[in-house]
């Protein structure tokens, strides 16, 4: 056992105990939000870096993709942190220690914003920074599109937008074959079986064979493990996938009745993005245009980075969101 409990359940008590091998300062608490408990990681600012009127640290959200959990985020806690910044690490619902709602509508993005907007409001904040990474990055875009006054800054790593995306499926047969594992996550029960196959093989294979060499150490793999092992049966992590082609699948209907209205998914916050330019699901050319969705918009490229930028390049990214959320 290389993380602290093979306990599916989420851990009623709002203090938990941290892995041995993490530092005293990384807590773990639990948010009992109205229709589900977020666990999630936190770390006090410097308040000697504290740039604030008040002497209150800003708040930074750091939301995790799939397969993960908080622990996307270990190089980048300490250094968000001593920049004078409060930072909380979730477990999004679903996943390791979070609560696990049944069927697909329980992870439809508004529930998904939900989230993030009660997490800010438990914590005592009206605002904060948004910071994504993958399928955390597409509920970032979302939460600043719909949740505006609630995003000071948003970045976002190795997501797309989603107005982006949606274009590049149709114009693209690369970007199209590409994303066969959404398709695939469309099917009932065998994804499921086949991510816990030989130990979460899978799991395993997805984070080592297309991440830079080292970035995941075997340590690091079997946290992951852990963590999906804790994610009880996956239906929660797969149902993201299932929920939001519902929600495209509406959404392209509406499109094509007489007089439709289109969803307005424009981002008026600013907006970093970074990219590895090495991700072998999501194509580069999700970036041409990016401006037509939003306003205030800076896009930073690393060419030898992969899906897992924040792991690959982890001083580089540490550099840019410090310099960005000043």
């Amino acid at each position: 056992m290389s993380d602290d409990t093979t306990d599916p359940r989420p851990d009623p008590n709002p203090t938990e105990p941290g892995h041995p091998d993490d530092p005293a300062r990384w807590r773990h608490e639990t948010a009992y939000l109205s229709d589900v408990d977020l666990h999630y990681v936190t770390v006090d600012a410097n308040q000697e870096a504290v740039d604030h009127p008040t002497g209150d640290a800003p708040l930074v959200v750091l939301l995790h993709g799939f397969p993960e959990f908080w622990y996307a985020w270990r190089h980048q806690l300490d250094a968000i942190a001593d920049a004078g910044y409060r930072v909380v690490a979730p477990d999004l619902r679903g996943y390791n220690r979070s609560g696990k709602p049944d069927g697909v509508d329980s992870y439809a993005p508004e529930r998904l914003v939900g989230d993030v907007r009660e997490l800010v409001e438990h914590l005592g904040y009206a605002q904060a920074d948004v910071v994504g990474h993958d399928w955390g990055g597409a509920i970032a875009w979302e939460t600043a599109i719909r949740e505006p006054d609630l995003v000071r800054r948003l970045a976002v790593l190795n997501a797309p937008h989603p107005g982006a995306y949606q274009r590049l499926l149709t114009e693209s047969p690369e970007q199209l074959l590409k994303s066969w594992y959404v398709f695939f996550f469309q099917v009932p029960w065998l994804p499921e079986r086949m991510l816990q196959v030989d130990d979460y093989r899978i799991v395993e294979e997805m984070l080592t064979e297309t991440a830079a060499p080292g970035s995941f150490t075997e340590r690091d793999v079997q946290r992951y493990k852990d963590a999906m092992a804790r994610s009880g049966d996956l239906s929660g992590p797969v149902n993201y996938y299932r929920a939001i082609a519902r929600e495209n699948a509406r959404e392209q209907l509406i499109a094509f009745l007489p007089d439709a209205v289109t969803r307005d998914t424009t981002v008026d916050v600013p907006t970093l993005v970074i990219w590895g330019e090495q991700d072998q699901a999501l194509s580069v050319d999700l970036l041409d245009d990016l401006d037509e969705w939003v306003s205030d918009l800076r896009i930073q490229r690393l060419p030898d980075a992969s899906h897992w930028v924040q792991s690959d390049a982890p001083d580089e990214v540490n550099e840019l969101l410090v310099e960005f959320l000043a």
